[in-house]
């Protein structure tokens, strides 16, 4: 994000914000080990933009006016004064202002003495650079000469910039150690300020800041004993999701075969063609539901509780080349949310029907199921122990994640424009990534979905979550302060070396500086949400 991109034109107003168009983010890092939380804690903390302060405003030099001044014979590029802090001839005015989000209003006041002092500069720089007829560069033009020649408009504009790149700095001195990088932006009108420096040989105008945001915790110190309630999946159970893995890898030994004598039953492996349309008296007029329609539906009937309730039941006994019709109603749990508590009446056809012919689970096909495996109980035994791993994982995620959204509620933080708006911005770009691996998209696709357009819909439709993003964040980064947490160096430079080499690895690109920041914040993160869990009341209760 830009402090100061200023444009000479007088219908342009000035924008001092960072561009809207989306930038995706570098490729993320790869889950750090050695903590079942560290996941969780990337998840929440690599996206947001690390908080940083400025001391003073530093100002970019500002693009070339060249190809503005040759097409007549003009001076070309007009450099105006340095953006570093100088000396000015006289003291500005500087009044300070809250504003809502953690925005601080700067209202600056640039007295004449400034303003002649700039305009100076601002025609000695002319001079340098103008190739006047009748004079040799670098030679002392008379003032009303060069004013002629350059157009006096174009020197005031210029003038105005001036005063602007060179008291801004000053301005910015009042709010030094507390104003967030990157987010400065100047908000009156560039003809506005135009209009007062004619009149006034003065100059005022406003600048908007954001300032790092307090964190209030209500109550006071509440997140040192939190008391959690955990829901956990009753998939995760590991003897029943241990019995699932078996049953599948013994299934994956089986081979189908096509049935020929009889109708549909459980365990058998079916081709669907799927049609529906929401009920109603007059079928004629039906609304077709497209979202139901599938053609070549192969569905395992073992699994059979992941479709609509009713529907397995509803087609036991199909047989080969059978078409049946039935009426159900979606639940209110549905995914979609415009089909739950609909009635529908469903077509399908079956096209084909298989059975599988599975060896006979023993001792004999240990090494199938498991490689290394020489007996069905070092199978079972295995598969268990990897289960109770995949369950405690699980289990810490899902309390990291409720911890994480405790303490979403009990903060409050004046979240400021800028730190929304980039951290928008990051889920955005992490988003596009994620469609860009798996859909391929071409350039033209690519381009409007990180139009401006595009960028600020999602900001719009995705506010809550993204502030709740920014929360829990924020809130873990006050922990980590407050209770004086450490990451100790040797952790750091081990993680950074390690995800370097996983980039190169694969080739992708990544500035060392972006990484050490990410590892630091992941590591940050899984130190808070370890230190919490450690003095948390944690109660787990099953879906």
């Amino acid at each position: 994000m830009e402090l100061c991109t200023m444009s000479c034109s007088s219908s342009t107003p000035l924008n001092f914000n960072s561009p809207d168009r989306v930038k995706p983010p570098p490729p993320p890092l790869r889950r750090l080990r050695n903590s079942p939380s560290l996941a969780v804690a990337f998840k929440s903390r690599s996206l947001i933009p690390q908080i940083k302060l400025v001391s003073n405003a530093r100002l970019p030099s500002r693009p070339s006016h060249r190809g503005r001044f040759q097409a007549s014979a003009s001076p070309s590029a007009v450099p105006v004064a340095s953006s570093a802090k100088d000396r000015l001839p006289a003291d500005i005015a500087v009044t300070e202002a809250p504003e809502p989000n953690s925005t601080i209003r700067l209202s600056v006041e640039v007295p004449p003495a400034v303003c002649e002092d700039c305009y100076g500069r601002v025609l000695k720089e002319f001079m340098k650079q103008a190739k006047i007829p009748g004079f040799r560069p670098g030679k002392e033009v008379p003032e009303g000469v060069l004013l002629s020649y350059v157009g006096k408009q174009i020197v005031q504009k210029a003038t105005v910039e001036s005063i602007l790149k060179r008291t801004l700095p000053h301005a910015m001195s009042s709010v030094s150690g507390k104003a967030l990088k990157d987010s400065v932006r100047i908000v009156t009108k560039f003809s506005e300020m135009e209009k007062d420096y004619l009149s006034s040989n003065s100059l005022r105008y406003d600048v908007l800041v954001d300032v790092a945001p307090e964190v209030k915790w209500i109550p006071e110190d509440g997140y040192r004993n939190l008391k959690i309630v955990v829901e956990v999946d009753s998939d995760i159970d590991p003897v029943k999701a241990c019995q699932q893995e078996l049953r599948r890898r013994h299934k994956s030994l089986g081979v189908l075969k096509i049935v020929t004598d009889r109708g549909l039953q459980i365990g058998d492996v079916v081709v669907l063609d799927i049609s529906a349309v929401v009920a109603d008296k007059d079928q004629s007029k039906a609304e077709r539901i497209p979202s139901a329609d599938t053609k070549g539906f192969q569905f395992d009937t073992e699994d059979g509780d992941k479709l609509i309730p009713g529907f397995l039941d509803s087609i036991i006994g199909i047989e080969r080349g059978e078409t049946k019709s039935f009426p159900l109603v979606f639940p209110d749990t549905w995914n979609q949310e415009n089909l739950r508590g609909v009635r529908a009446q469903f077509t399908v056809e079956c096209k084909e029907l298989f059975f599988r012919d599975m060896p006979e689970l023993n001792d004999s096909i240990a090494d199938k199921l498991l490689p290394g495996c020489t007996c069905l109980k070092q199978v079972e035994d295995a598969l268990l122990e990897r289960c109770r791993e995949v369950e405690q994982t699980a289990r810490e995620q899902a309390a990291d994640n409720a911890i994480l959204d405790h303490l979403c509620k009990m903060v409050e933080v004046d979240i400021p424009q800028s730190i929304f708006e980039e951290q928008g911005r990051q889920l955005y770009g992490a988003q596009l990534l994620q469609m860009q691996a798996n859909t391929k998209l071409d350039e033209q696709q690519l381009a409007a979905l990180s139009s401006p357009k595009a960028v600020n819909q999602f900001l719009e439709s995705n506010k809550d979550n993204i502030v709740h993003v920014i929360k829990q964040n924020l809130a873990v980064g006050d922990i980590f302060k407050r209770e004086k947490l450490q990451v100790s160096t040797d952790e750091i430079v081990k993680e950074v070396e390690n995800s370097i080499a996983e980039f190169k690895q694969h080739k992708q690109e990544y500035e060392e500086e972006s990484v050490k920041d990410q590892v630091q914040e992941v590591l940050e993160g899984a130190k808070v949400l370890e230190w919490l869990r450690e003095r948390a009341e944690i109660q787990y209760i099953s879906k």
